[in-house]
């Protein structure tokens, strides 16, 4: 059976059917039920047909963190719309690339963007923009049709990677991948009835946006952050009966630290951690805190988590993403074959969350997708009982003399020094060794350390290849909006200063 070919009920209205009277939504000190959601979704979606807008057009949103964001989107799944994500830490000049590259036909956004949709008026003048704030006062003047059923293969939302090497790719989300998506993570973390996801992630990545899908799909409410504070988030696990809450290591490490020796209620039971391999003193200080962190693994292309950790296996395998969710598939390939256990390699995966390819770019997609396997980029291996362990980005590689060299392991190493908060690294040209690394690090407030000192610390928990070159202090590390390093930035940093 292919199961692209099979639809299913519109996923909001039917929740407001099952479960009307249940929070969907908490936003500050608002609250709104299914039922609530459903209505007020509805005459947003009849806005938007009454404004121009028919099934599969496109539309590009430019929003942040809020209900109203929220309602636009199900709005648009509502009049059959496919939505372009777009990341509002970009910008103006990415955003309107974006904007042509997808060939929206309609920008929705809000009054706090106004300047940047001022210049998309200058930039692409054919593309009518409307902002969020007015669409509640404009009068609904066209017959609507509701899509009361989803296609499993209709493009939902357009998502652009980030963009490590060239432009961004859109990566093509169907409702099939949303759908299989939370399937595969309900499978893997089980529900609870009582259960509340808290989003401080981005809604316009694949993190938070999958926390909205899951909601409505499991009938769950959805404890909405416009940003991330760490006293904010711990407050809400302690007292808004959060009981699972999506992070990058960052996040996690600032959480933790602001935890001190305080605990968490027993009523939380899943911290997912995703967007990189988390240093294993980390993973180590959440176990002696009793912080249930379940690492994952996963991308834009695989519309959220792929692979996750099954919690029996949070202690015997920390600092392992675990095995494939249900629908899901993994395997190592090295030189064109599968690896053995323990050897790195390319991490491959396939399944129903999969992308079927990128917006306008037949050439990557057919250099990507494979029979049906998706070709990460990422490094990693899988250990003796089929656990995957995440080892870098292949982009992120140095090799060096002839050696490989992983900047997460030197990371997680100058983490583990007691004067550092965290560290990024990345690779310097080198006469004699082709490239050697270099490590940025951020100390923790109050503390101090020589350069020296540092060093020492990684020659005794290093090989000698793998000691960075130099270690240059920093105020901060940079990141991109869901908290990810971005180690491009850090030799930018590199080039102009040495």
């Amino acid at each position: 059976m292919d199961f692209n070919q099979e639809k299913l009920p519109n996923w909001l209205k039917k929740r407001a059917e099952i479960t009307p009277d249940r929070i969907a939504l908490e936003f500050k000190e608002k609250a709104v039920t299914f039922r609530e959601l459903h209505l007020t979704v509805s005459q947003t979606a009849e806005t938007l047909s009454s404004l121009g807008m028919k099934k599969g057009d496109r539309v590009a949103l430019l929003a942040g963190n809020h209900p109203e964001s929220v309602i636009i989107i199900h709005a648009s799944f509502y009049a059959g719309l496919e939505i372009v994500m777009l990341n509002s830490r970009l910008t103006n000049k990415e955003l309107t690339w974006q904007i042509r590259d997808s060939q929206a036909r309609w920008i929705i956004t809000e009054e706090a963007f106004t300047s940047k949709a001022e210049d998309f008026k200058e930039e692409i003048p054919d593309v009518p923009i409307f902002f969020k704030e007015e669409l509640k006062y404009l009068e609904s003047k066209a017959s609507f049709q509701l899509q009361e059923e989803f296609l499993m293969q209709d493009t939902a939302t357009i998502m652009y990677t980030s963009g490590t090497s060239g432009n961004p790719k859109g990566v093509i989300q169907t409702y099939g991948n949303h759908w299989w998506s939370a399937v595969g993570s309900l499978l893997n973390l089980g529900l609870r009835e009582d259960d509340c996801w808290l989003c401080t992630v981005p809604i316009f990545h694949i993190s938070g946006f999958s926390i909205l899908m899951r909601s409505v799909i499991y009938g769950i409410r959805v404890v909405l952050f416009d940003s991330f504070n760490e006293q904010e988030v711990n407050r809400a696990i302690k007292e808004r009966g959060v009981t699972i809450v999506s992070v990058v290591t960052a996040m996690l490490n600032r959480m933790a630290a602001g935890l001190k020796d305080d605990n968490y209620p027993e009523s939380f039971r899943c911290m997912l951690l995703g967007g990189g391999p988390a240093p294993l003193h980390l993973l180590e200080q959440c176990v002696q805190k009793g912080i249930p962190v379940y690492q994952t693994y996963g991308m834009t292309e695989t519309s959220s988590q792929i692979v996750t950790l099954a919690p029996e296996y949070s202690i015997e395998k920390i600092g392992s993403a675990g095995k494939p969710l249900f629908p899901s598939q993994l395997k190592i390939e090295l030189d064109g074959r599968e690896a053995f256990a323990g050897e790195a390699g390319e991490i491959v995966v396939a399944g129903p969350n999969v992308t079927r390819g990128y917006l306008n770019r037949k050439e990557e997609t057919v250099q990507t997708i494979k029979n049906g396997w998706l070709f990460t980029g990422d490094i990693g291996y899988l250990d003796d009982e089929g656990f995957l362990f995440v080892v870098d980005r292949r982009s992120d590689l140095i090799i060096s003399g002839g050696e490989n060299v992983y900047p997460a392991e030197i990371e997680a190493v100058l983490a583990k020094h007691p004067a550092i908060f965290e560290a990024g690294v990345t690779g310097m040209e080198d006469e004699k060794w082709g490239k050697v690394p270099v490590a940025f690090v951020v100390l923790k407030p109050g503390a101090s350390l020589h350069e020296e000192e540092a060093l020492l610390h990684c020659r005794e928990l290093l090989a000698p290849y793998k000691v960075p070159k130099r270690i240059l202090f920093c105020n901060q590390l940079p990141r991109n909006s869901s908290n990810k390093l971005l180690r491009r930035e850090l030799k930018n940093r590199l080039r102009d200063i040495l």
